[in-house]
């Protein structure tokens, strides 16, 4: 049973996405709380979405395979400034949080976020605080997430990685061989 929400007349969404389950799965949800929603697999797909037909929403995955949701952030804005974003990762860091609200967007949330805290975050009126999420990442989960995301950043370089977490080779080794903690 979804919640239902109390959306503008525009309620049109764009969901960007290379994850073809995710999308769908996100694009029914939001579909069943009111939105009429647009899903897409490529940034050029949504650039070209921002230009032709700007959504008055957007959900939008950090890293894709042909680029970045921050580009498509800066192209949603310049053609609909109301346009309310929320940034999707599976990679949680300060860094890109930063980035992507200094872009523009609302909120940003760690993937596998549900359609209820994207609907929260999106409907949220300006200087309201969120509500904590009801499945936070688990510590654990956060510093493999972190310790991933640097790996990659370094090219997938298990010394360099290691140098800049300032952790022992092996330790590290250690880590990035064990599966994701909950």
């Amino acid at each position: 049973m979804s919640t239902q929400y109390d959306l503008p007349p525009d309620a049109t969404m764009m969901i960007l996405d290379d994850d073809g389950p995710f999308r769908t799965r996100m694009g029914r949800a939001l579909e069943q709380r009111g939105f009429t929603v647009s899903t897409i697999e490529t940034v050029l797909e949504a650039k070209a979405m921002a230009r032709a037909n700007p959504p008055a929403f957007a959900v939008l995955d950090m890293r894709l395979e042909d680029g970045n949701g921050l580009d498509v952030v800066q192209e949603l804005h310049r053609a609909r400034p109301d346009c309310k974003i929320v940034m999707l990762t599976g990679y949680g860091n300060l860094a890109t949080a930063v980035a992507a609200i200094k872009a523009g967007a609302v909120d940003y949330l760690a993937k596998p976020a549900d359609a209820d805290d994207v609907c929260k975050a999106l409907l949220a009126q300006p200087g309201d605080s969120p509500a904590p999420p009801e499945n936070p990442m688990s510590a654990d989960r956060v510093r493999w997430e972190h310790i991933q995301r640097v790996y990659e950043l370094c090219g997938k370089n298990v010394s360099e990685t290691a140098r800049r977490l300032n952790m022992h080779r092996r330790t590290l080794q250690r880590i990035l061989a064990k599966r994701a903690p909950r």
